[in-house]
């Protein structure tokens, strides 16, 4: 059995990689920091004989995602973990940041995804599971580029998961929607979270517990997003979130 991770090096990566290092052969372990790599690759090793296996790399950029697939084939598990936000006026945020984003949490997910999927439905096995978020119910002012990532992966997994069914496939995708995670994601994204921030350890584990399912959503807060959402108007939602985002702002 073989899984690769990308966004390995820190956060619920790591933690994915420490948990499905029992159970799997192998393990690739993709992230942009080498160092960090090699940290999470020796502390691994301490307790397992998994092979592991890391590979530093941009995935922002759409032919490293080739590379990688093409360098790393028959995976049995996919997770599209690799991520990152941003916060602050549409107009004022930097643009290349922003694009460097979307490709990031667009590109190299819808990339990876369809080149891994269509590996795995040839041997009719295997699971994707892409990393969203509660982001992905709401709209995002003051976090739009953010936000709109997530809506994309969860309306691609949505997607995909029709099709599989459609044509009795057992390959399987899920989403992950978690609230506030401890991470680095603050720092990255100019952000301080007033709301509790959930253990990427337990996160990590929860997810891997319930992968049966499409819909991943730890913790209370995420579960009741999805259904406000469902049932408010999304330009009362838009207010709700931007009074929310304007008191997390650093700058």
């Amino acid at each position: 059995m073989k899984a690769l991770i990308t966004g390995a090096s820190s956060g619920i990566g790591r933690d994915f990689a420490r948990i499905l290092v029992y159970s799997y052969d192998e393990l690739v372990l993709v992230a942009r920091n080498n160092d960090e790599l090699a940290k999470v690759r020796d502390e691994l090793k301490k307790n397992s004989d998994t092979r592991i296996k890391i590979v530093s790399m941009d995935l922002s950029d759409y032919n490293n995602c080739v590379k990688l697939f093409n360098d790393n084939q028959d995976v049995d598990l996919l997770i599209n973990n690799a991520g990152f936000g941003d916060c602050g006026y549409f107009d004022k945020t930097d643009l290349d940041k922003d694009i460097s984003m979307i490709n990031t949490n667009i590109t190299a997910v819808h990339t990876l995804t369809k080149l891994y999927l269509k590996e795995m439905k040839k041997k009719n096995k295997g699971q994707i599971l892409n990393v969203a978020s509660i982001a992905a119910f709401l709209p995002g002012p003051l976090m739009a580029t953010y936000y709109s990532t997530k809506s994309y992966v969860l309306r691609l997994s949505q997607s995909v998961r029709e099709e599989l069914k459609k044509e009795n496939s057992n390959v399987k995708i899920s989403v992950l929607c978690p609230g506030p995670v401890q991470t680095n994601f603050e720092r990255t994204a100019n952000v301080k979270f007033e709301m509790s921030k959930a253990s990427s350890a337990k996160v990590a584990s929860y997810t891997l517990k319930h992968l049966d399912k499409f819909y991943i959503c730890p913790g209370a807060t995420p579960k009741f997003l999805r259904i406000i959402s469902k049932i408010t108007p999304s330009r009362i939602l838009s207010k709700m979130v931007y009074k929310a985002q304007k008191r997390r702002i650093y700058r």
